[in-house]
């Protein structure tokens, strides 16, 4: 069958359907549907038999998808068969690949965050990287996951990335050798005997239960003046996990809502008694790095008027993602809701705005080292 056999056939079946699920869409826009799949199919008819190469039909509908859910938001994606197969790799904590999340601008890839102690993040990738090639080939034209795939690969295989960054004229290249991603979202430590750090670099399923074991240790310390919560370059991940986290500083208070077009999505969540660290000072650090659950958890503690932000402003990652599986066992990464904050401002495309701004300074900054003013700040203050 030609593609315009198949759009003759399949489109009106397909919006017969869509007709009888939404029972809300009138005459006239009916006829526009119509008219807008009769000049799909005119275009595709077109392109099969002028293009000057043939076309991969499949290929075809893979594109027509993905230029779909692209124009919904950036974090909309299909992923087919192969790619979610590698996709739900990631959940188990160990996958191979560079260590950075990342988000689609402009028709480039844009880094959220390098994870800590990656390929990425030792190369010298930095949230807010816009990667333009990777192997020498432009990232335009290609779909988000398309460039995910490609930057995948074997363990001790190296790739070459070219990343346009704020404030330099000239594109840098990276040539980083692919690992194995081992994600350990907590780390701690005291800061002369009486600071305790706590440096969450992701939320995975057990990340609010490490971080209450490293509460623990450090409130033996009978002269612990106040805490560091370090959320630099911490792209998100799971929304109980951020909610369980807020909750660990909170004793009442809500701490974030969403919403959506369904009455399920609609829904809050409210902390419980038991601030874990007994009221003493908390300074939140968030950077431009500091993403979707990062931006919770900080909102929702200044907010709550538990904690003082510092640094810089977040990514403005304020949506829910929802993977639904297809029948061809790829599936759909789709918006379902948006995060808003207890005071009802939403994050998303905006972020979270520090109560004290501290940039980064200089090139050989690094997080968590003797070159990162701004723990040193935050240091300084809650010992001050």
């Amino acid at each position: 069958m030609n593609i315009k056999n198949y759009f003759k056939y399949i489109f009106p079946i397909v919006t017969i359907i869509i007709l009888n699920l939404s029972g809300k869409v009138y005459s006239q826009n009916i006829d526009k549907l119509y008219e807008k799949i009769d000049l799909f199919s005119e275009v595709l008819e077109i392109i099969q038999n002028e293009y000057v190469e043939d076309i991969d039909q499949a290929e075809a509908m893979d594109s027509a998808i993905n230029g779909l859910l692209q124009s919904l938001d950036p974090y909309s994606a299909y992923m087919n068969p192969e790619i979610f197969k590698e996709s739900q790799s990631e959940t188990s904590g160990e996958f191979g690949g560079l260590g950075i999340e990342v988000s689609m601008e402009g028709g480039v890839v844009k880094v959220i965050a390098p994870i800590d102690d990656t390929p990425a993040s030792r190369a010298g990738i930095k949230a807010g990287d816009y990667i333009v090639k990777i192997n020498a080939e432009q990232v335009r034209g290609k779909t988000l996951m398309e460039a995910v795939n490609v930057m995948r690969g074997p363990v001790g295989s190296s790739i070459e990335l070219t990343v346009r960054r704020k404030g330099f004229k000239k594109a840098k290249i990276f040539k980083i050798t692919r690992e194995i991603i081992e994600i350990k979202s907590v780390i701690s430590k005291l800061f002369d005997n009486k600071v305790g750090y706590l440096r969450l670099r992701a939320f995975n399923q057990n990340s609010s239960d490490q971080l209450k074991k490293e509460i623990s240790k450090i409130e033996k310390n009978k002269k612990l003046v106040g805490y560091i919560l370090d959320l630099r370059n911490n792209p998100g991940g799971l929304l109980n996990q951020a909610i369980e986290i807020t909750d660990l500083f909170l004793n009442d208070g809500e701490i974030v809502s969403t919403k959506g077009r369904k009455s399920r999505e609609n829904r809050k969540f409210f902390a419980r008694k038991g601030d874990k660290i007994k009221g003493k000072p908390l300074i939140v650090l968030i950077n431009n790095g500091s993403a979707s659950a990062s931006e919770i958890v900080a909102g929702a503690l200044q907010d709550q008027k538990r904690a003082v932000l510092l640094g810089e402003s977040t990514f403005g990652k304020g949506s829910v993602q929802s993977i639904i599986p297809l029948k061809n066992k790829g599936a759909l990464r789709l918006t379902i809701s948006k995060y808003y904050l207890p005071s009802g401002k939403s994050i998303s495309e905006v972020g979270v705005f520090p109560d004290i701004k501290i940039e980064e300074e200089g090139e050989e900054f690094s997080i968590n080292t003797e070159t990162d003013n701004q723990l040193n700040y935050a240091i300084k203050l809650l010992i001050g």
